[in-house]
């Protein structure tokens, strides 16, 4: 018998709650392996010749599991699915930066600072790292390559107040304008990233849901301390994104919010 999947993750990843949908739909059984919580989690990783999740490994053999496509050939399924158009991308990643402005505003100062579900990041970082995931995309359309890396920043000293990191996000919103105004109309090619050479229009898609799967996160945040979300993201944001079902993966529980 062939060998058992294995899934490494961690609480708050978009794509490891991805992945572990995209297996569980498919009556694919797996080890769930959070790596935040389980020792010697990352030396299985490293040993695997992988630094970061989800990794989907059977036996010796692994596969990044940021595309689906990726992980359904490792997996031996099929995969069909359309995909929204570049400009609308763009304008639903627009959506959902401008969201995230307005949802970081609503914060109460001191909740900022609250940790996250198995995570050591705060509410102010997971609204940066919402800005991030764009700049990524940017740098690497600019031939940078796309490393794991700008997803462990965290904002620096003069953005750490929702405003600080708000004004960031107009910048973001500002750069991503300004490259769709060249790029529009013209061949998008391939992004080297740290899961592999994909077209920059997947790395686009992934942007825009990786993004509005953190935003949903912010919502839920929000709705937890009895806030309710200006201008929740619905339908005009988020439908045909492959977004995971799960705002949190289950296996990790919002619980009360830190500091009361």
């Amino acid at each position: 018998m062939a060998e058992e999947f294995r899934v490494y993750w961690q609480p708050g990843c978009s794509s490891c709650l991805r992945a572990k949908e995209f297996l569980a739909a498919r009556g694919i059984a797996y080890e769930s392996i959070n790596v935040r919580a389980q020792p010697g989690a990352m030396e299985e990783l490293a040993n695997l010749g992988a630094q970061s999740v989800p990794v989907v490994a059977q036996g010796g053999r692994f596969v990044f599991a940021q595309d689906l496509g990726d992980l359904a050939r490792f997996v031996g399924v099929a995969l069909e699915r359309e995909v929204l158009p570049p400009a609308e991308l763009v304008r639903r990643l627009d959506l959902i930066l401008a969201a995230t402005q307005r949802y970081l505003g609503q914060f109460p100062a001191a909740a900022l600072t609250d940790g996250l579900p198995g995570r050591e990041r705060t509410v102010l970082d997971l609204g940066y790292h919402i800005f991030v995931i764009p700049v990524a995309f940017l740098e690497a359309a600019n031939g940078a390559r796309l490393t794991f890396d700008y997803f462990e920043r965290t904002p620096g000293p003069e953005m750490r107040s929702a405003e600080g990191v708000a004004a960031y996000g107009e910048s973001v919103r500002e750069a991503l304008a300004a490259w769709w105004r060249t790029a529009e109309g013209t061949p998008l090619g391939t992004l080297d990233t740290y899961y592999g050479v994909h077209g920059a229009e997947t790395v686009l898609e992934r942007t825009a849901w990786h993004a509005a799967q953190h935003a949903r996160q912010l919502m839920a945040l929000l709705e937890q301390r009895g806030i309710a979300p200006d201008g929740p993201l619905g339908a005009a944001e988020l439908d045909g994104l492959p977004l995971p079902e799960g705002v949190y993966d289950d296996e990790v529980a919002l619980g009360p919010a830190a500091g009361g």
